[in-house]
């Protein structure tokens, strides 16, 4: 999906949302638990009751990976439900180089090598960019690099003084010369929102995925107080609040209101901003 394109689900659906696929089996209603799939037909009646409300999924990969062949299996069968009109995002938070990146860019990427052929990829930039190229060297791909994130530990090193800045400030300096806004987003915390317009002044035109609205605490209206944009700019995740609004047999009727309330909020901020 191209930032047109986003752009252009964002106005017709009046929603920057993001869903969140990340699948507990201890917290998935227990009757699905009897399905040959659960992950996967909890992933498919999410998807089914929210498409129309957000512009974007978002599996995270260690949610798979912990139940071996089997959790790897409903990730690609999860990706290959995706609806085509929503940006796929893998949250991997990979972070290696040279040929091990070339690996999991083929993973990830490469449809008729690992399955699965995602939009976008979260990547942690410690190791500067090597750790980015091969994911920019798929035409159309996002990558989206992790610049200050809502844990506790941020503190440990995104806010380390440098004598150019804290470090998250050059993280986004260095990678904005790599590539531009329409390949490079940022994972910005929404409990960091009031240093989103310091980030805007590094990063003005880069789409944030935001996590963190919800069950995390973070504030819709903060975030788009300081961090929405001409165009939004603004991808929000939310996993918890919408996957487990009800643990019973009409989880996807809970799951679909909660995301129709964070829906309308956009809507307001959206008009707002007068980016509808």
């Amino acid at each position: 999906m191209s930032r047109q394109e986003l752009i252009e689900q964002i106005k017709k659906k009046k929603s920057f949302l993001c869903v969140g696929l990340d699948p507990d089996i201890n917290k998935i209603p227990e009757f699905l638990r009897s399905y040959p799939d659960p992950i996967l037909e909890f992933n498919k009646r999410i998807i089914d009751a929210t498409q129309d409300l957000c512009v974007a999924y978002k599996p995270n990969a260690a949610f798979y990976e912990a139940y071996g062949i089997k959790g790897l299996q409903a990730l690609i069968d999860t990706y290959k439900y995706l609806p085509k009109d929503c940006l796929s995002i893998i949250d991997a938070k990979r972070g290696d180089i040279g040929n091990t990146s070339d690996k999991y860019a083929k993973a990830f990427f490469d449809e008729q090598s690992g399955g699965m052929s995602f939009d976008a990829i979260t990547i942690t930039p410690y190791m500067g960019n090597d750790s980015v190229t091969p994911y920019l060297a798929y035409e159309g791909k996002w990558v989206i690099i992790l610049a200050l994130t809502s844990s506790v530990g941020s503190k440990d090193f995104q806010y380390l003084e440098t004598g150019d800045g804290y470090l998250y400030e050059n993280v986004i300096k260095k990678a904005n010369t790599w590539a531009g806004a329409d390949r490079i987003m940022y994972v910005v915390g929404a409990t960091k929102s009031t240093e989103f317009t310091n980030i805007r002044a590094y990063a003005p035109d880069n789409f944030l995925l935001v996590p963190g609205v919800g069950a995390q605490g973070g504030s819709l209206a903060e975030v788009c107080k300081y961090g929405i944009t001409k165009d939004c700019g603004l991808i929000v995740n939310s996993s918890r609040s919408i996957l487990y609004a009800s643990n019973g047999e009409d989880f996807a009727d809970a799951a679909r209101a909660e995301a129709l309330s964070l829906q309308q909020q956009m809507q307001v901020e959206l008009e707002k901003a007068g980016v509808i």
